[in-house]
């Protein structure tokens, strides 16, 4: 069946690049742009539908309600775009890469050095994730808690209901990514490495999407191609490549929105606002976060959409667009469970206790909110100063250490403390990230700090002027502002700065047409040794980002062994490596196929439980705040937290249930995991 599932598959990639080929225009990049909105497109909601009616867990279910959905998006695009166009994408790529090859030829030697590592750089690193995606188990903190933990458990249940899971993201959190990750497991015929296909096709579709942009805006093949590869060498924008997180996604769905704006823009064509339309539905959809875009989104609205020469043009543009997102976030955006979390929590995000953990509400007064949101504005810029990547290696780290000694010295003078502040944080503000968190939670590295943030504010006071950059800068600054004030400091943020750094790539387009930055004009052999030790200095952080990624080495490093090669639950309880011997133990004693009662916490890891095949059948009887539940009479075993079952719960803890226990000598971990038991039933 696994074939006909795949047939299936191809049949419907086709097919949405034969409707993609009526909506966009002979560009290779706008075709293949479409072809991925138009199929997740269809593909969300199907999930939502085969949801409501217990059908999650049919691959041919799947199958029909694509291919309908898709049948419905050709009526809907031909009645939206009638003229017919005909062109053959396979000429189009003959054409682009007869292109480059004059491109390249055309270049200076200077600029063959700078592309020529750029592209070296990113073969190597593509070629190395690609690897990790075939041969790795997914192993984030939030996918063994939530995410994925979840997907299982829907497709056991046969619908996408909330069903009150052990972590509170297993039913607040929107369903839009699950219904895609559900997809691609079920017709690649349960394979589990298909739950990152989303997230590893969003690494490309991104940088494709930022060559786009700069096209549009620069029209320059040189500088588009600067800025997508750079962009590529975005440290957590490249390492999340190889995982299940969300935030790589929602880049993807953002990148292509802008890609929509700013052709809009160039053409002025209508289609552009429909598409730009139907992808924010899909992107607010995707996860709550998009909210804090929503301000920068607008600026870059006001400079595509609604500057106009007189209002009737003005409410023509708006009307359309304004219909559109209306339309797509009816289809997209609601149903993916904001209505839902409304019902059952009273509030579209979820449950008061998860609001206030990363919430405005710990900031307690309008006051302090204003002051601590200022001050997190300080520590994420100090945070961007780090040669992230490079500080992996003991060399790296005493070379970052120096190098931050002025600013470090100048928040010590002017008495701000930001490192003294302990309670308005998830992780306290150091100077010094402990290892964890720069080795996992990289922000943009050396492009960041070097040469996108200063052009910025250049651009932004008016030192340098490009109108469209200036409109950038804002969205840029509108999107610091809204992370620094929307939550307490945290560390993990540098993730949430992936879509920040969609704007502020796009500044790199002036070192190749403004003639103050200029790096193609003769001479002025200092800048453009600046610039090429900048580049040099990315691709060694981008390698070394890759390579010594503790959470998943291609070889053996830091007294760790290779992620290519590590027994499965040690890989995926990294980072709680106190439970790995009880974990373990587990998986020894429960048959594959058992149905197991779980008695656990918010922040246990449920998922390497399901087992390697993922045929183990979890029921949560401790739902989050909702209290312990009886044990369901067809569970074969009861694994569980002492802290959740003991000598006063409503379950008694037996002196026979098997203590599985969990290491309490180790220290320096970021949760300590439980001590665990199990209890065979029948």
């Amino acid at each position: 069946m696994v074939i006909v599932y795949l047939l299936s598959f191809f049949a419907f990639i086709y097919s949405v690049g034969y409707v993609a080929k009526k909506i966009a225009q002979p560009s290779l990049t706008e075709w293949i742009l479409t072809t991925f909105v138009l199929s997740v497109g269809c593909i969300i909601p199907s999930g939502f539908i085969l949801s409501a009616i217990d059908q999650t867990a049919n691959v041919f279910s799947w199958i029909a309600a694509t291919f309908i959905i898709l049948a419905i998006q050709y009526g809907l695009w031909s009645a939206l775009i009638p003229e017919k166009q005909h062109y053959s994408v396979r000429s189009i790529i003959k054409n682009r890469a007869q292109s480059l090859t004059i491109w390249t030829r055309e270049l200076s030697p200077y600029l063959k050095f700078i592309f020529g590592l750029l592209f070296g750089t990113f073969f190597i690193v593509c070629i190395t994730n690609l690897i990790l995606v075939i041969s790795t188990v997914p192993n984030e903190w939030d996918s063994m808690t939530g995410h994925l933990n979840r997907a299982i458990r829907y497709i056991q249940r046969g619908t996408m209901e909330h069903f009150g899971g052990t972590n509170w993201n297993m039913d607040t959190y929107p369903k839009s990514l699950t219904s895609i990750q559900i997809y691609s497991y079920l017709i690649s015929g349960k394979v589990e490495n298909a739950f990152k296909v989303i997230h590893h096709l969003s690494y490309y579709i991104t940088i494709l999407a930022v060559f786009g942009i700069a096209q549009r805006i620069g029209r320059n093949l040189s500088a588009s191609l600067f800025c997508a590869l750079a962009y590529a060498m975005f440290l957590d924008f490249l390492m999340q490549a190889i995982t299940t997180e969300t935030d790589i996604v929602l880049a993807a769905y953002l990148s292509t929105l802008l890609y929509f704006l700013f052709t809009y823009y160039n053409s002025r064509d209508n289609r552009y606002l429909y598409l730009a339309g139907l992808t924010f539905g899909i992107v607010f959809g995707h996860k709550a976060t998009f909210a804090l875009l929503l301000p920068s989104v607008f600026v870059v609205m006001i400079y595509t959409v609604f500057l106009a020469p007189d209002f009737k043009i003005f409410f023509n543009r708006t009307l359309r667009l304004g219909i559109a997102i209306a339309l797509a976030v009816c289809v997209y955006m609601l149903p993916s469970g904001y209505v839902k979390n409304i019902q059952v929590f009273g509030h579209p995000i979820g449950p008061p206790t998860a609001l206030k953990h990363q919430s405005i509400e710990r900031f307690g007064s309008v006051k302090n909110g204003l002051k601590q949101g200022t001050r997190n504005v300080i520590r994420y810029s100090y945070d961007f100063f780090n040669l992230d990547g490079i500080r992996n290696a003991q060399w790296g780290y005493d070379l970052n250490t120096t190098i931050r000694k002025p600013i470090v010295y100048l928040e010590d003078k002017l008495n701000m403390g930001l490192d003294e502040e302990k309670e308005y944080a998830i992780v306290p503000f150091t100077f010094q990230r402990r290892f964890d968190f720069y080795n996992a939670n990289p922000y943009w590295g050396v492009f960041g700090f070097a040469l996108i943030l200063p052009i910025i504010l250049l651009v932004f006071f008016r030192v340098i002027w490009s109108r469209v950059h200036w409109f950038l800068a804002l969205a840029f600054l509108l999107h610091l502002i809204g992370i620094s004030f929307s939550a307490v400091y945290d560390p993990f943020k540098g993730r949430y700065f992936i879509e920040t750094g969609l704007f502020g790539v796009l500044f790199l387009l002036l070192l190749f047409s403004h003639h103050r930055l200029s790096i193609i004009k003769p001479r002025r052999q200092l800048w453009k040794g600046y610039v090429a030790l900048v580049v040099v200095m990315a691709c060694i952080s981008a390698i070394m980002s890759v390579y010594l990624n503790v959470r998943c080495l291609p070889f053996p490093a830091y007294g760790h062994e290779s992620a290519l090669t590590m027994d499965r639950i040690t890989y995926q309880t990294f980072a709680r490596p106190d439970i790995t011997a009880a974990y373990q133990r587990f998986d020894s004693i429960v048959p594959a196929n058992a149905t197991v009662a779980l008695a656990t916490i918010n922040d246990d890891f449920e998922y390497p439980l399901y087992g390697q095949d993922l045929s183990r059948k979890l029921i949560s009887i401790n739902p989050f705040e909702q209290g312990l539940r009886p044990i369901p009479q067809n569970a074969d075993y009861l694994f569980y937290a002492r802290s959740v079952i003991n000598d006063t719960s409503k379950i008694k803890a037996l002196k026979s249930d098997i203590r599985l226990g969990s290491d309490t000598t180790m220290t320096g971990l970021i949760v300590k995991g439980e001590d665990y038991y199990l209890r065979k039933l029948r």
